[in-house]
């Protein structure tokens, strides 16, 4: 290193905190494998990371790492050219009164070198900048302290030297787990004037797909871009392209939401005016990041806030306000990365703001997107001869503009439209923070009259399951309202509805309008057929013990899911404290929630049908059909991981009914029902789930869900033996109907 050392640097101490929090930021040249070092005055002949300085008290990782890097060195990058590729921990020593550290890697990802006369140097605390080949850097590093690094060098290296066809190899067996399916239907039963209404909703749908690309990471529209446009380059491509398309960003849906792309995957971006002009360059290219690890609360908050963070804000909130921050339609955003991203900001000049979290409306933050897809639903609107399918277009479109969903809600609830239209931000499992935040879906398909006819036992009885649940008297509600149920078949589907596909939804999930008119439910049937045909049947044949495989039939599936999506609708939801405070179980069970709630509709759905038996409303013949069923359903829900909140809560359940003894170990690795144990397990869980959701006893669910929602031994063996024989875990939907709309 012509006559230098590379020391690593140990960051100044700040604040008064137990944890001396700090970052790093490296800067990767891709093209040179190089990384770029820094020299200061004091230190002459010392080379040590490219960036590095404590967080000052009241500031953030990301904000403070971009500081650093513009005033050490003049470079000015936006948010999505830093990657945090680890936290590096180190304890305190008591005796040398030094504070554990906790810092904060961050690594930017250039193609090329900055020329060398691009930067500006701190006066003070750089002298000198220089670039050296990372495997240069590691050795030199080999007889210090490299253990700091080490993570680093290995991230590059897998990046890099990967094998090409062992990454193809990957990507194909990941993809063939899903089963491409054909979704047709037929549009015979519609006007001529909702055909042509179907085109504007189908473009609208278009739309909010584009939302809920953002919804999951800043960078993650750039990466799609760049994916399409290069996906005919190679095999290696066209896969990276095609995964992508099912999972709508870089973390696989069905492996715990670990990345299977890179940065090093991720577009090229370019910013003119990132340094000071050199000659003949025409800037720095960088490669858009996102971190390995799926952030929890994806792009709904600062990458850099923690729960904590939050909390204390919102605690010194007023009361509207806090219901704004945790409410479904906003997003929490930071002052701070307003003001480093004006074009006035200055960083001499000291920044003024109370707080740095602040609320944006939905309305507000994708308003470009949200203007545009309003304007299409006005146009259907106003083509629509349904009145009913007419007021929900238009209040909805309003809606998206105003920010406030309870009217268009209210319009959904009394939809009576051949043409079966749900638009707008509902489900909030992409929030894995809090489970607060609303991701943006659509689901556009033709209502089967008849199916819908057949179902108006369910809705029409909720009362009835309401009065009887397996709950203390004091937590039911004394008015549960009919719930509608239609049933459809699918023709487009966007947004929210990534990885696994769903066969039914229950909505909305505004508590305000649960409590007001309970909500409706839309049964996809092609989307469960599909499902039945070639995922749950083949699961049953390799899992289910064989005496009990005649009983696995696509009614009892149905049935089991037409009353999962009733169930969502009775129980607590809006909910008394001990202490007499007013709440909602989502607030209280905040990360929890999406998997309580799911393994809720699962298991006490399967108690509402033995309910309903009991009372001669629905045939005896089911009884023993529902539960070996529901037993298939186990494995099938499951293969979505552990993340995902219908496989956790199914894991729940079927660890508890084992526990109990209903599902029992059989011949040849597979799982046998005991009938007369599984009433009592199936009462007991739902009494368990029902009174945590009641109470808003966020430390039982979190213990319940720690205790029975893992893969336990029986089921790793079912989910090896499925793999083994490649049984597909779910489907890749196509609609034909829809992609003529759109090309």
């Amino acid at each position: 290193m012509g006559g230098g050392k590379v020391e690593v640097d140990v960051v100044s101490k700040s604040g008064n905190d137990d944890v001396h929090r700090a970052v790093h930021v490296w800067i990767f040249a891709e093209t040179t494998q190089q990384l770029l070092i820094h020299q200061t005055h004091n230190r002459p002949g010392f080379w040590d990371i490219t960036a590095s300085a404590p967080i000052p008290p009241s500031h953030s990782s990301l904000i403070t790492a971009r500081k650093e890097l513009k005033k050490q060195l003049g470079v000015t990058l936006p948010k999505d050219a830093f990657e945090l590729i680890y936290v590096l921990t180190e304890d305190g020593d008591d005796e040398k009164q030094t504070k554990k550290e906790s810092i904060d890697v961050y690594l930017v990802t250039t193609i090329d070198p900055i020329p060398l006369e691009a930067f500006t140097l701190h006066e003070k605390q750089v002298s000198a900048v220089k670039y050296l080949s990372y495997d240069e850097y590691k050795g030199l590093l080999a007889n210090q302290d490299s253990g700091r690094h080490a993570q680093l060098f290995d991230i590059i290296e897998k990046r890099y030297k990967e094998n090409t066809g062992a990454r193809s190899s990957t990507l194909q067996k990941q993809l063939s787990r899903y089963a491409p399916i054909s979704l047709n239907a037929e549009l015979t039963g519609l006007t001529d004037s909702d055909k042509e209404a179907l085109v504007f909703v189908v473009k609208a749908a278009a739309v909010i797909d584009e939302i809920f690309y953002l919804q999951s990471w800043y960078s993650n529209p750039s990466l799609r871009d760049w994916l399409k446009e290069h996906a005919d380059e190679s095999e290696l491509d066209k896969l990276k392209w095609s995964y992508y398309l099912i999972n709508k960003s870089p973390w696989s849906s069905l492996d715990e939401e670990t990345a299977f792309l890179t940065t090093a995957d991720s577009a090229i971006r370019l910013v003119s005016a990132a340094t000071k002009p050199v000659k003949g360059w025409k800037g720095l290219e960088y490669r858009a990041a996102f971190p390995e690890p799926k952030p929890r609360g994806s792009n709904f908050y600062p990458p850099d806030m923690d729960k904590t963070e939050f909390e204390t804000w919102k605690e010194n909130l007023e009361k509207e306000e806090q219901k704004e921050a945790t409410g479904f339609f906003s997003v929490i955003k930071r002052h701070s990365e307003l003001v480093l991203d004006s074009d006035t900001y200055d960083s001499e000049k000291k920044e003024s703001y109370d707080d740095d979290l602040y609320v944006v409306p939905y309305s507000e933050e994708y308003k470009p997107l949200l203007t545009k897809a309003a304007a299409l639903l006005h146009k259907a609107g106003d083509i629509t001869q349904s009145p009913s399918l007419k007021k929900l277009l238009h209040s909805k479109a309003d809606a998206f503009l105003s920010n406030d969903y309870y009217e268009s809600d209210m319009a959904w609830m009394d939809l009576d439209s051949k043409l079966e239209v749900t638009i707008g931000p509902y489900e909030t499992y992409g929030d894995k923070l809090f489970g607060y935040k609303a991701s943006f879906e659509a689901f556009v398909g033709i209502r089967d009259d008849k199916a819908t006819n057949q179902l108006k036992l369910f809705g029409d009885n909720l009362q009835l399951l309401e009065q009887n649940l397996p709950l203390d008297n004091v937590y039911k509600s004394k008015e549960v309202n009919a719930a509608p149920i239609r049933v459809i078949q699918l023709i487009y589907n966007a947004g929210d509805v990534k990885g696994p596909q769903i066969v039914a939804f229950n909505l909305p999930n505004d508590e305000r309008i649960v409590k007001d008119r309970g909500t409706a439910m839309v049964m996809l049937k092609n989307i469960s057929e599909a499902k039945f045909e070639h995922i749950l049947q083949p699961i049953a044949e390799h899992c289910v013990a064989k005496e009990l495989q005649e009983f696995v039939d696509f009614d009892s599936y149905f049935t089991h899911t037409i009353c999962h999506e009733c169930v969502h609708g009775i129980g607590p939801h809006s909910i008394t404290l001990p202490d007499g405070q007013k709440s909602t179980v989502r607030l209280e069970l905040q990360e929890y929630h999406s998997a309580m709630e799911e393994a809720k509709a699962d298991i006490v759905g399967l108690w509402a049908l033995r309910f309903l038996i009991s009372k001669g409303l629905l045939s005896e013949s089911l009884l023993k059909s529902m539960y070996v069923s529901f037993l298939a359903g186990c494995f099938r829900s499951v293969r979505f991981g552990l993340e995902e909140a219908h496989g956790k809560g199914q894991a729940l359940q079927f660890n508890w009914l084992y526990e109990k003894g209903a599902f029992i170990p059989h011949s040849e690795d597979t799982i046998s029902v005991d009938f007369s144990k599984t009433e009592s397990a199936v009462e007991s869980l739902s009494r368990e789930i029902l009174s945590i959701q009641a109470k808003g006893d966020k430390a039982a669910a979190g213990s319940l869900l720690q205790k029975y929602g893992v893969i336990s031994e029986p089921l790793k063996l079912a989910l090896q033996k499925l793999e083994k024989v490649q049984v597909p875990v779910d489907i890749a939907p196509n609609f034909p109907v829809a992609n003529k709309i759109l090309q």
